[in-house]
């Protein structure tokens, strides 16, 4: 069974940084999507970052409001998501998710059927 722990959240301050880690367990996939989506309150959800995972093409794509900020990466030894988030807004402020597409290979938003709890990110 395919577990995501999301780790890292935290207040800051605009223009500081955060790191978000996702702790995965239970892969036995050789191909497939994970992201880092985020919600804020009254707001729907929205896909930040996704990489293909065990692609030898290295598919990532980023929200536009996110490019040049963030940067996700995955750690293969340890099966690690990570987002750096860097020149932090308050407009990024919001719950952020880890998530994995583990039925269909693709990182379209409506394929991620596994998510992790959610970490909290605020700037003010």
């Amino acid at each position: 069974q395919v577990q995501l722990v999301e780790s890292g959240g935290g207040s800051v301050q605009p223009g500081e940084s955060l790191r978000l880690s996702c702790a995965a367990s239970g892969f036995t996939l050789g191909r497939y999507c994970m992201a880092w989506f985020r919600q804020a309150p009254g707001k729907p959800r929205e896909q930040v970052a996704a990489m293909m995972i065990g692609d030898r093409f290295g598919y990532i794509s980023y929200h536009d409001s996110v490019k040049g900020r963030f940067t996700i990466s995955h750690d293969d030894a340890d099966y690690r998501l990570d987002l750096q988030m860097n020149s932090l807004e308050p407009a990024d402020t919001a719950m952020y998710y880890c998530a994995a597409a583990t039925s269909v290979i693709a990182c379209n938003s409506q394929f991620f059927n596994v998510w992790g709890q959610g970490t909290q990110v605020t700037v003010s």
